[in-house]
């Protein structure tokens, strides 16, 4: 028996929809609205290790690794993993440095590293 940890380059969140159709809470999902500057909560099922000394890029998901371009660059500022019906998950805080609306295309990433 392991110890199952994902390592996570990035921090993949839901569309809001998701949370006004009632499927997720409010914290796992992208807010309608990011503001540069703002911290917002966030919240992943399973034990997830992120990178705290920089920034890196905030994603949509719709599960199974389907992944949208960079919406916003942000730091994590706390992760904690925590047990919550016999399941591990991670919450913490982000804060966003710079946001781009969802249909655009600009390569703002390479790898882990922001392009200006």
């Amino acid at each position: 028996m392991g110890i199952k940890v994902e390592f996570n380059p990035d921090l993949a969140l839901r569309d809001i929809s998701e949370f006004n159709a009632g499927n997720r809470s409010i914290e796992e999902c992208i807010p309608e609205l990011l503001e540069e500057g703002k911290a917002y909560p966030f919240l992943k099922r399973g034990q997830r290790n992120y990178w705290l000394e920089g920034e890196c890029p905030l994603l949509m998901t719709k599960g199974e690794g389907q992944l949208s371009r960079p919406r916003a660059s942000i730091i994590i500022r706390e992760a904690t993993h925590f047990m919550r019906d016999g399941e591990v998950w991670t919450r913490g805080f982000y804060e966003v440095i710079a946001a781009w609306g969802s249909s655009d295309e600009t390569v703002r990433f390479e790898s882990y590293a922001r392009r200006a």
